[in-house]
């Protein structure tokens, strides 16, 4: 496992819980010549930010336009930056990012999602 910071292991900064969540985010970069949409596996997410897989190699530091959909199949649009990229040698990159001009109401219903989840466990 390789870290774009050399590191193996990553030192966990995160300010909220982050929650699994079934979901599809399509991206698209915003400064990009190409509108493209990309399917990525959401591996956690956040009311600030979001872990997920992609074929796709993604830029640390690129905004990326994306639509979220949610358990309730409402979808979220937002921006995200990518922050974090981990390269793997036999799956898909690994990426973390923050959202960027996400709603209180949208970030909201993460949140609620959340609560819900750990009640259940």
């Amino acid at each position: 496992m390789n870290a774009d910071d050399g590191g193996e292991y990553m030192e966990e900064r995160r300010r909220n819980t982050r929650t699994d969540m079934e979901a599809e985010l399509l991206v698209k970069r915003l400064d990009g010549t190409t509108g493209e949409k990309v399917m990525v596996h959401v591996l956690d997410v956040s009311k600030t930010g979001i872990g997920f897989q992609c074929q796709e190699e993604l830029e640390k530091g690129a905004v990326y336009e994306c639509l979220l959909t949610l358990w309730t199949k409402e979808v979220i649009h937002a921006f995200i930056e990518v922050v974090r990229v981990v390269k793997k040698e036999e799956e898909d990159n690994q990426y973390g990012g923050i959202f960027i001009g996400m709603t209180d109401m949208d970030a909201y219903r993460i949140e609620v999602y959340q609560t819900v989840q750990e009640y259940k466990h």
